[in-house]
């Protein structure tokens, strides 16, 4: 018998489980068959895997634009197939002559706005093909650069061959690639050897719950303590509430009158609250009418 639930669930994806597993697991414990997460962490990765539950599913896409941080371990002196420890050597370098100040030097060019070319392993479609299944089958793909924000790159670490880094990121940002580039422009070839996600939007890794903890909270009731409501992903937003008139309108995606607590801007994204404090949806304001459009409902 499943559970009527939704929310998500800040899950520590353990090494060598793929986030798949993680939703596939989840979907087992709850019994809700609606299971989803936001953004892919490699079967290697560990760190921050937002587990979204039943009407949650509709966060996905917000959860997966919103700002990434890591923490990554770059190997210098082996560049790999798969840009990280996993993958066949395809280059080896001496490192013997790096210092902390040349590898500042050459992090500055990623910071910012930059274009980033994909790894060929990875989920990325070619012709409804993944990248990955064509690279095992030795097909090499000529790739689209990206463009990516990286608003933060720091060296926290340096014992030659390896750097420690934190990386703050937009979406559609692959750590890998950056390792991989980075040794390209050192000369000497790198690889990605660690990665952990310390941060996806407002789940951090201090606040989440490892697989253990959560299968030990399903021996009694005390998982549901772990489930954070579908808002929590959406504080950033500012809110708006609906009369109980309008509540019915929001429940079948018609358009609604509400008062914001500010001004508001044309096409903006509000979280819509009933009179009563439930949150009823995503809406976003029409200048043109002044009403309310519901975009994701959660009623």
């Amino acid at each position: 018998m499943g559970h009527t639930i939704d929310g998500i669930i800040n899950l520590n994806k353990p090494p060598g489980k793929t986030s798949f597993q993680m939703v596939a697991l989840v979907r087992r414990l709850t019994g809700v068959r609606k299971i989803g997460h936001s953004g892919t962490l490699d079967p290697d990765a560990t760190g921050v895997l937002p587990i979204l539950i039943g009407r949650a599913t509709k966060l996905a896409s917000f959860l997966t634009d919103s700002t990434k941080t890591y923490r990554a371990e770059i190997e210098f002196g082996r560049a790999t197939t798969t840009y990280d420890s996993s993958g066949d050597t395809t280059a080896e370098g001496d490192t013997s002559s790096l210092t902390l100040d040349t590898i500042e030097t050459n992090i500055e060019r990623f910071r910012g706005a930059i274009e980033q070319i994909p790894p060929m392993y990875s989920a990325i479609k070619h012709q409804g093909q993944p990248l990955y299944r064509l690279a095992r089958a030795g097909v090499e793909i000529i790739r689209e650069p990206r463009k990516v924000q990286i608003f933060r790159f720091e060296i926290q670490g340096w014992q030659n061959p390896f750097l420690t880094v934190e990386v703050e990121c937009s979406k559609g940002t692959y750590i890998r690639s950056l390792a991989h580039d980075l040794g390209q422009a050192l000369g000497c070839g790198a690889h990605l050897k660690e990665l952990i996600r310390l941060q996806t939007g407002p789940f951090q890794i201090e606040q989440s719950i490892s697989v253990e903890e959560l299968e030990n909270g399903f021996q009694g009731d005390s998982w549901r303590g772990f489930v954070h409501p579908p808002d929590v992903a959406l504080l950033h937003l500012s809110a708006i509430t609906v009369d109980a008139a309008g509540e019915g309108k929001v429940a079948h995606g018609r358009l609604v009158a509400a008062v914001a607590e500010r001004e508001v801007f044309d096409g903006e994204l509000c979280r819509a609250y009933s009179e009563n404090g439930q949150f009823l949806a995503l809406i976003r304001f029409n200048q043109e009418t002044g009403l309310w459009h519901p975009e994701r409902v959660f009623v």
